[in-house]
């Protein structure tokens, strides 16, 4: 996505309200250094020239979630995938951002039947043998209705919002600006990648509406799971999910977190957060595809005592590669090799600047300090993520966010643990995981199909080696090799120029203006009903001039 700079012109409606959010919340400060003032409407502007304070005096972590919501669903999703990311975001934020809630109202049942029947292509009394106008649950994307199937299982039916792409293109397009002006007029934000993290929000964001991915993504569990009988998953119904809407069976189970159901159940709560956990572990290291959204509401614990998971929307993919990454982080941690550590950290992540090696092997020796030597079952695999995600934090050194969905499930999924059976320990039952694909590593098999890959990507290498150099003497020879340099920083250098040459020739033609309606006056009387007019007009833009130069406070 390009920058546009017409993007908030175009926009002007939704850019007010946000510059208005942000002003009241009280970071005119920011929309000063941005230049957004300019989209309040004149009273506003009035009203907004000094600077505000909020009512109560609020922490900035606070206010920046208080605003989120103000701002409405798009917003909203975006604080909730930033919370994802404690590598680029400071604590106290990513802490107020997890607290971040939809409150939105459902839409009239008739426009859900309206869709369905849309989306279907016939009528509901074909399609359902029962179908409930009142939603069951509103969420910001859409909203789910009870139905019956004409053979009387019992359904839901997720049904997007009405107009709500439109919603989230405006949206997204308005905040990729701001990003992109935040990295201009702030060379330090650099180092939270705004602009990164609106094109990660709109990956996130663009799969989450995309109800056939969903569709997709639950028969993918539903098969990697059909021999597990621990792990439940709904069945979708094909021939009435389409576009807009989703069926899937209805699943009457138990809350996760209701002790007194749980007490119900054949087998005990322990053994149930284990299984839990064990199903998480297997996604994960054995299939590589895991739910990234572990929370409480989307587990449901079945009468015989195994777990459901439901909302497939956000599904995280972990590559063989990231994987052994990960199984090289626990090792060398198990192992006490710092040195072997700093490897594996500057491949799990990207710098943003030049690491001190030494610094960062100073800290991850201490970090190693603090687990090595302890039982399994003592360690919080929480605190051990979140401790490693702080000194990639201190050391600017980005996180791919795979990886980052991966340790914030994680860190979910050890809190529900705790919860429900506060004796389990998620680490012993990673353990066994971690080991099996260490050995796996050393499997001759595994080392023959190594070399033969890399043996394959040498050769290819080698094949295409003689072209490459071709193709470059040839542009050589016909003075056609071009050398593309990048400065960074210079677009902004030739904006300030641009904007300051632009002052320089309103400031000359005004003056010219100026001094020529004078010499008018005073020579021909009769001219003044010219003069005069001009004369007004450019002290105005004189005025105008003054007004800009000041609220730039740049003198």
């Amino acid at each position: 996505m390009d920058s546009n700079p017409f993007r908030l012109i175009r926009n002007l409606r939704r850019s007010r309200e946000i510059v208005t959010v942000l002003m009241n919340y009280g970071f005119d400060d920011l929309v000063d250094q941005l230049g957004l003032r300019r989209y309040l409407r004149w009273g506003r502007r009035l009203m907004f020239w000094k600077r505000t304070e909020p009512e109560i005096k609020l922490t900035r972590a606070k206010r920046i979630r208080l605003a989120l919501e103000s701002l409405g669903v798009t917003f909203i999703k975006f604080g909730q995938v930033v919370s994802t990311r404690p590598d680029l975001v400071p604590r106290d934020v990513i802490r107020e951002l997890s607290k971040l809630q939809e409150r939105v109202p459902s839409f009239p049942g008739e426009i859900a039947m309206a869709i369905v029947e849309r989306e279907l292509e016939a009528p509901i009394s074909e399609l359902f043998a029962e179908f409930d106008p009142q939603p069951l649950a509103a969420g910001s994307l859409g909203q789910v209705h009870r139905a019956r199937h004409q053979d009387g299982t019992p359904l839901v039916v997720k049904i997007k919002r009405p107009d709500i792409d439109r919603v989230i293109e405006q949206d997204l397009s308005l905040m990729y600006e701001l990003a992109t002006m935040i990295e201009r007029h702030f060379p330090d934000a650099e180092v939270f990648d705004p602009t990164g993290l609106v094109n990660q929000f709109s990956r996130t964001i663009h799969r989450e509406l995309q109800f056939s991915r969903e569709a997709r993504s639950t028969d993918e569990f539903c098969r990697l799971f059909q021999d597990d009988a621990t792990l439940y998953v709904p069945k979708i119904y094909r021939e009435m999910t389409q576009g807009d809407v989703i069926t899937m069976e209805f699943i009457d189970g138990y809350k996760i977190d209701d002790d007194r159901e749980l007490k119900n159940l054949p087998i005990s709560a322990h053994e149930v957060a284990a299984n839990g956990a064990r199903i998480f572990m297997k996604m994960t290291f054995e299939f590589g595809i895991f739910h990234a959204d572990p929370h409480p509401g989307n587990f449901r614990v079945m009468p015989d005592g195994s777990l459901c998971l439901l909302d497939y929307g956000m599904i995280g993919i972990l590559e063989e590669e990231r994987r052994d990454m990960l199984v090289d982080l626990f090792l060398n941690v198990a192992r006490k090799d710092t040195a072997k550590l700093v490897e594996v950290v500057l491949k799990i992540g990207k710098a943003k600047r030049t690491v001190d090696h030494q610094l960062l092997r100073a800290d991850l020796r201490d970090f190693i300090g603090n687990y090595y030597g302890v039982p399994m079952d003592e360690i919080s695999v929480g605190k051990m993520l979140t401790d490693f995600i702080n000194i990639l934090a201190i050391h600017r050194i980005r996180c791919p966010v795979d990886i980052m969905l991966l340790i914030r499930a994680l860190i979910t999924l050890e809190g529900i643990a705790t919860r429900i059976a506060p004796e389990l320990n998620i680490a012993q039952e990673m353990e066994p995981y971690i080991y099996k694909l260490s050995s796996e590593r050393y499997h001759p098999k595994a080392i023959v199909s190594r070399i033969w890959s890399e043996t394959c990507s040498l050769s290819k290498v080698m094949h295409e080696l003689p072209e490459q150099i071709g193709r470059t003497l040839g542009k050589l020879s016909e003075d056609e090799l071009k050398v593309h340099l990048e400065h960074k920083g210079f677009d902004h250098l030739t904006t300030e120029m641009d904007r300051s040459g632009n002052r320089l020739a309103i400031g000359m033609v005004m003056s010219s203006l100026i001094l020529a309606s004078a010499i008018t006056i005073s020579l021909d009387s009769n001219l003044i009903f010219v003069s005069i007019p001009i004369f007004m007009m450019s002290s105005l833009l004189g005025i105008w001039l003054i007004y800009g130069v000041f609220r730039s406070g740049r003198l």
